[in-house]
């Protein structure tokens, strides 16, 4: 990939957490509404100009957060590096009882094709794309990041984290995250980084819609002949985090199943399953870290969650997923959510889904046996996380994920830095 340092806007140094905001697409109204009442400088205000996100807005509200925008930076409550940069960002975090720290460089990647040096792994949808292209279009801003990784054995992040100045120029926290983010002007090593990574590809973790709204975007003006190659509209702004940062953790999204009818039991369940061992777990096993227990069964294996009892389900014959679905790469037939929606949702549980049937998702595996314990949902299904190395094989096989294959957690933090484009 082609990456370059970029004159950044973000708040001036200190303390942010007030001002910093979760990704607007994971957003509803009254998270929108607590985040500015925190602060009427809250990145929010300007990057979430209409809800819901997932549908263009009146013009009126784009260019309101455009005016706003220009308003901040005049009146300082945003300022612009004065030379182009690179950023360290890290983010300190604990899940399952263990801290972890995720390390990023925020740069500009040339915005080629979607499976060139940019490889996608999910669909993306109209909707969405339409709303960030007219905030793109009247902020001339990129509001948030790409989210992606990528191969490092240069330890490009070390390179450029060495040329940092000793204490980070932003902080905060948000959601129990520390975020802290460095400004790298050191002209050696953005070069050097540059240089390591100009044959790796990136892989987008999240942001499918950001990024082929920036692609599209950057694209249309190139035709029209109102850029060139090097103008800035060309560079989307990436979060790029090293495939083996041990800070770089995909959780499962575990599925609750709401609405099976009376005829539903683990009896009747194990009468329609093809291929898999069935077996019964300790009374009271805990799902807060879901890949801990189930890792220990083995690969495949996915947990069956009805009232108080629980069952471990392990597919010991993959002719099955060739046989449902012939049509899809290894890769995809070897991810344990394809396995789940293949073969169990759609299949052995597809007979027992009353008309009201419906999916709650979760990434947090207590909270879903919660919902199967008390009643409120018929029966949990805990996954094992996704593998980073799983991710880039469908993407290299040119496939799509199934649907909510990865949370990669924590969520980036919008307002740590934007980039303009114009």
């Amino acid at each position: 990939m082609k990456i370059r340092p970029f004159c950044g806007w973000h708040y001036p140094a200190g303390d942010v957490s007030n001002v910093i905001a979760p990704p607007y697409d994971i957003l509803d109204q009254e998270q929108k509404d607590a985040l500015e009442a925190k602060s009427e400088n809250n990145i929010v205000t300007i990057d979430l100009p209409f809800m819901p996100p997932k549908a263009l807005g009146p013009e009126e509200v784009y260019i309101a957060a455009a005016k706003r925008l220009v308003e901040w930076q005049a009146a300082g409550v945003l300022v612009q590096d004065d030379a182009p940069a690179m950023y360290c960002y890290e983010q300190t975090y604990t899940w399952a009882g263990q801290t972890y720290t995720r390390r990023a460089i925020l740069a500009g990647v040339f915005a080629t094709a979607l499976g060139e040096d940019v490889i996608p792994h999910e669909h993306t949808f109209d909707g969405p794309k339409a709303d960030r292209l007219m905030l793109t279009q009247t902020t001339g801003t990129q509001m948030s990041p790409i989210f992606g990784f990528y191969d490092d054995p240069s330890k490009c992040y070390d390179t450029l984290r060495a040329a940092a100045p000793a204490e980070p120029t932003i902080t905060g926290e948000m959601d129990d995250v520390k975020e802290a983010l460095w400004v790298v002007t050191d002209e050696a090593a953005i070069v050097t980084v540059q240089a390591a990574l100009a044959e790796t590809p990136a892989y987008i973790a999240d942001g499918h819609h950001r990024y082929s709204t920036a692609m599209n975007h950057a694209k249309a003006l190139r035709e029209a002949g109102e850029i060139d190659a090097e103008h800035e509209a060309n560079y989307v702004m990436f979060c790029l985090v090293a495939r083996d940062d041990p800070g770089l953790l995909v959780l499962p999204t575990h599925r609750v199943l709401c609405g099976l009818t009376d005829g539903f039991s683990i009896d009747s369940l194990i009468g329609t399953l093809d291929g898999f061992e069935v077996q019964k777990l300790a009374p009271g096993t805990d799902f807060t870290d879901a890949d801990e227990v189930l890792s220990a069964i083995g690969p495949a294996t996915i947990a069956l969650l009805i009232g108080d009892d629980a069952w471990a389900l392990t597919l010991v014959d993959p002719q099955q997923m060739l046989t449902a679905a012939p049509d899809e790469c290894d890769a995809w037939r070897n991810l344990d959510v394809a396995i789940l929606h293949t073969l169990l949702i759609e299949k052995a549980i597809g007979e027992f889904q009353g008309p009201d049937f419906d999916i709650i998702y979760t990434p947090d595996g207590s909270k879903a046996k919660s919902l199967a314990t008390s009643g409120v949902a018929n029966a949990a299904l805990v996954l094992q996380g996704t593998p980073v190395g799983a991710v880039e094989a469908v993407a290299d096989a040119g496939a799509s994920m199934p649907h909510k294959s990865t949370y990669f957690y924590p969520k980036l933090a919008t307002g740590m830095i934007l980039k303009p484009i114009q």
